[in-house]
């Protein structure tokens, strides 16, 4: 849904939530702290039926959406028909480095939700976003709606904008912090990152979510990645950076992106990385697997 203002943005939002409440449809609404707030005062009493998520916190890293938020609403609901959610993952605050995760995500969502009885509306803010990035969002949806009404869209190829935006990563700054590893090495992966992650800024806590989330990947590279990597750690503007690379060759890319059924194998970790970073971003190809990992200081 492309909107160019408020008005915009609740006469496609609230008719859309009102009609599911209207058939007994379970709803949520996840954006941005602002425009929830505008669409809370809009439905009036109607918003207390609503389950309203702030995307700014939620939805911070992409690939914690589609598990975290609209899987996880989803799933509770598959006994009482169909589901609606709004959902607003890209919106005119997010940075370079999280959009190509916000694409790819968009992406996969349709793919993730198959079999399931699902409607999701996603806002985009047009007058404020770059051309490119609308022009993405006509890739990245089969339907598209704006004030002039609604219609197919010509342009819907997602596994393509998958592969255009699994891209390399930029090099690292030359004086990251560096450890190679193997199977006997995963101990000193987790003392590496926690050391330096604390020495970076972070709090005891974050700095263990941190190495809780590279000794996953570590281990991903033991196993599945040729028994080996290279784990490298430095500062950025707000964030303290760690990414593992290895040989191998993550070719699902809704691994980690989606739920595991209990009796799943493998996935896991992926999930949990996605689950404690505040941002991943991965470039996987037959040359080999670079995932880096991003918490916020302070």
């Amino acid at each position: 849904m492309f909107y160019r203002g408020w008005a915009d943005y609740l006469a496609g939002t609230v008719p859309f939530i009102r009609d599911g409440l209207a058939a007994d449809q379970r709803v949520a609404v996840a954006v941005p702290g602002p425009n929830l707030a505008v669409l809370r005062s809009a439905l009036g009493g109607d918003a207390g039926r609503v389950h309203m998520l702030d995307m700014n916190e939620v939805g911070r890293n992409p690939g914690r959406i589609i598990p975290g938020v609209l899987r996880a609403f989803a799933d509770e609901g598959t006994d009482t028909g169909r589901v609606r959610i709004v959902g607003e993952p890209i919106w005119p605050g997010r940075t370079d480095v999280e959009y190509p995760a916000c694409v790819q995500h968009e992406a996969l969502i349709n793919r993730a939700f198959e079999g399931r009885d699902v409607t999701i509306l996603c806002p985009y803010h047009a007058a404020e976003l770059a051309p490119e990035v609308l022009a993405d969002a006509e890739a990245t949806h089969p339907v598209l709606v704006d004030r002039e009404g609604v219609r197919v869209s010509d342009a819907f190829a997602p596994e393509e904008m998958v592969d255009r935006y699994n891209r390399p990563l930029p090099p690292p700054p030359g004086d990251c912090a560096t450890l190679r590893f193997d199977v006997d090495g995963l101990a000193a992966v987790r003392r590496f990152v926690s050391g330096h992650a604390v020495a970076a800024g972070l709090s005891e806590w974050r700095a263990g979510d941190l190495a809780m989330a590279v000794n996953e990947l570590a281990t991903n590279s033991v196993v599945h990645g040729g028994g080996a990597g290279t784990v490298r750690t430095w500062a950025e503007t707000g964030h303290v950076v760690c990414e593992t690379a290895d040989p191998g060759w993550i070719t699902d890319p809704l691994v980690g992106r989606q739920p595991v059924p209990p009796d799943g194998v493998g996935g896991r970790g992926l999930l949990l990385v996605n689950e404690l970073a505040d941002l991943v971003r991965m470039h996987s190809a037959a040359t080999g697997t670079t995932v880096r990992v991003y918490v916020r200081r302070g």
